[in-house]
């Protein structure tokens, strides 16, 4: 019975710690940008903490904005981190999880790119706001 009790307070003390830094991370915190794009009457901006793309987990912020700057609810939204076939080497797509914001308009994207090099960030969006798609070319590190 002791042992469950300790297991059980072990758990609930590592999920608090998670959810800790998960509500920390990328909500509040500075975020700067890697690139933006023109997409119908909007800029898709693809930021993070560092500003940088880096081989492996990232943690990424896609937000749609107007001509004034304010974030535009687009509704559903994807990216994919795409690089070309080259050679032997067969193309490569990282498909991100994104998931909403407090800000409508402001996406938290999860992707892990697999290799260092150039790659296309396709951005698509559909929802009240239209359909449509960017694409920017960016660096991982």
């Amino acid at each position: 019975m002791k042992t469950i009790r300790i297991a059980s307070s072990i758990l609930f003390v590592a999920l608090a710690l998670i959810a800790a830094a998960c509500s920390k991370s990328g909500s509040s915190g500075e975020q700067k940008i890697i690139k933006s794009a023109k997409s119908s009457d909007m800029t898709v901006t693809l930021s993070s903490s560092t500003g940088e793309l880096k081989n492996g987990d990232n943690e990424l912020m896609v937000t749609f904005t107007d001509a004034e700057g304010k974030p535009v609810d687009v509704g559903a939204a994807s990216l994919n981190i795409h690089m070309a076939a080259m050679g032997a080497m067969a193309e490569m797509n990282n498909k991100a999880t994104l998931t909403t914001t407090e800000t409508p308009g402001k996406y938290r994207a999860l992707v892990n790119i697999e290799m260092k090099g150039t790659w296309e960030a396709q951005v698509k969006y559909q929802g009240a706001h239209g359909t449509g798609q960017t694409s920017m070319t960016v660096q991982a590190k």
